[in-house]
């Protein structure tokens, strides 16, 4: 007979094989690329620079990589076609090229996987029926109105919350927020950006541009701080944006002259006393990734690291990928 102490022994045995079996659960992207004219296939994360792999071109093959992950991470295809992996995922895409262009990317593999993927490959053929251009500057190159630009960006994040809606039950609340914030990121940024931006290049007064007060285009906006929109490069780029446009917002309504920083330092400062928790956390990680993989008077990042590792970091994994680019 199994006396009490063994049986807890026992039972303490398997949680913990169990809980070793989650923690080394495997996150799988494997890909057929077809019509692809380079000699190699990339797979590149936009979360980490440690997510990556390469293949030699070979239309047919099965190009499988496999990793640990703790977080939701999206990874490029070629730098083309997105992959949105939450950890445990196992996703296989089918890449069409016609010559140069990407054609058709289609999924299959982990149902939850599947829908987002499709989703947001939806959202990339609506953007190009749409004509919507992801670059700012390409707007100004082809003289886009910012009141043009104001409004596909609205019709954009109306018809992208439409669509999360219908799939919402095939999504997890993950993967829905950051297709959200992928959305809401361009839309925004659209509205903050692009009227200063169109001025300074196309010599058009913001206030003669047709788009009402300027300062009014925020209005009403909500930041999130769930997980799956605080991995989302983009969507924090806009939460830094946002933060310097709010705080000239309120030196230009106290008649009180406001520059947006422009040196690390500055940035920084000013991030972290806008933000608390969960934003700031990823506003001054992404400021200091970036500046790190910049390669440049790396010795500024360390007063600026210390004090973000010390007081600020709440995602220990931000730790991991910081220690590892300042090796």
């Amino acid at each position: 007979m199994m006396t009490r102490k063994k049986v807890y022994l026992l039972l303490g045995m398997l949680l913990s094989g169990a809980l070793t079996s989650i923690a080394q659960v495997k996150t799988t992207l494997s890909a057929e690329v077809y019509g692809y004219r380079r000699d190699m296939v990339y797979f590149d994360c936009v979360q980490s620079p440690f997510y990556n792999a390469e293949f030699h071109t070979n239309p047919g093959d099965e190009h499988l990589y496999s990793f640990q992950t703790q977080t939701p991470v999206c990874m490029l295809i070629n730098g083309q076609a997105d992959v949105l992996l939450l950890p445990g995922d196992s996703i296989h895409a089918v890449v069409r090229y016609d010559e140069k262009r990407l054609s058709e990317v289609t999924f299959g593999g982990s149902p939850l996987a599947v829908a987002a993927n499709r989703l947001l490959r939806s959202i990339v053929e609506l953007k190009q029926q749409m004509r919507y251009k992801n670059q700012l500057l390409a707007c100004i190159v082809v003289d886009v109105k910012p009141q043009q630009r104001i409004e596909d960006s609205r019709q954009l994040l109306a018809k992208v919350q439409q669509m999360v809606e219908k799939e919402k039950q095939a999504l997890t609340p993950t993967a829905a927020d950051y297709i959200l914030a992928g959305a809401e990121a361009a839309a925004y940024t659209s509205y903050m950006e692009y009227p200063q931006m169109y001025a300074e290049t196309r010599k058009t007064p913001v206030k003669e541009q047709g788009i009402g007060d300027y300062w009014k285009l925020m209005d009403g906006v909500k930041l999130r701080k769930s997980e799956g929109a605080l991995c989302h490069p983009e969507y924090v780029s806009f939460l830094m944006r946002y933060c310097f446009y709010e705080n000239e917002k309120k030196a230009v309504a106290k008649g009180q002259a406001y520059t947006v920083p422009q040196q690390l330092e500055e940035m920084y400062k000013e991030l972290a006393s806008f933000y608390d928790g969960a934003q700031r956390d990823a506003v001054l990680y992404q400021l200091l990734v970036n500046f790190v993989r910049n390669g440049k008077e790396l010795e500024r990042v360390t007063p600026l690291y210390e004090l973000y590792k010390t007081k600020y970091c709440t995602d220990k994994t931000h730790l991991n990928v910081l220690d590892k680019l300042l090796q």
